[in-house]
């Protein structure tokens, strides 16, 4: 485990190493905003949820971004108790605020659990370009130094289970 949670840091340092350019610090800094407090991702489940034809779509997006997310903040979070890396690895200065535990990745949780929704049930043209958004959101994580990478799998992992329960329940409601 200790080579594990070394090998993390290490790539969390090279990351924050070779790809730290000031002229990309802001948009990386919005992309994460995509995240904070699940803000688009609810948006996003509510446009769809006011659509007739694409309101399954939207309450299954919701209902796997309540489940992984209260799975990721509240279970995961406060178990696992995972300083923040900037807490640990001194040389790392982070680029954007964060508070609480870090493992798993919040912001990450709350883009997957929706893109794996969408992946499922939409288009490939619409699912795979919030796809690609969640993807950035994970990295920018990273890249502002507030999760390592282990945390962003974990955000990943949950996040996919979340979908799937979600996704595997849903056709119970519909015929209630």
């Amino acid at each position: 485990m200790a080579y594990l949670t070394q090998l993390d840091a290490q790539l969390l340092l090279f990351i924050h190493d070779a790809l730290h350019h000031e002229p990309l610090h802001n948009f990386w800094a919005g992309i994460s905003f995509l995240g904070d407090l699940g803000w688009f991702w609810i948006f996003t489940a509510a446009i769809l949820i006011i659509n007739p034809k694409t309101r399954s779509v939207g309450i299954a997006a919701a209902a796997a971004l309540l489940l992984s997310t209260f799975v990721s903040n509240v279970i995961l979070k406060n178990a696992v108790m995972r300083p923040r890396p900037f807490e640990v690895l001194t040389q790392l200065a982070p680029l954007a605020e964060a508070s609480g535990y870090s493992f798993p990745s919040g912001h990450t949780t709350a883009a997957f659990a929706s893109a794996f929704v969408y992946w499922r049930l939409l288009p490939k043209y619409f699912s795979g370009f919030i796809m690609a958004l969640a993807v950035l959101v994970a990295f920018s994580r990273l890249y502002l130094g507030v999760h390592y990478p282990l945390d962003i799998i974990g955000g990943i992992v949950t996040a996919y289970f979340g979908s799937t329960v979600v996704l595997n329940i849903l056709p119970r409601f519909k015929q209630s």
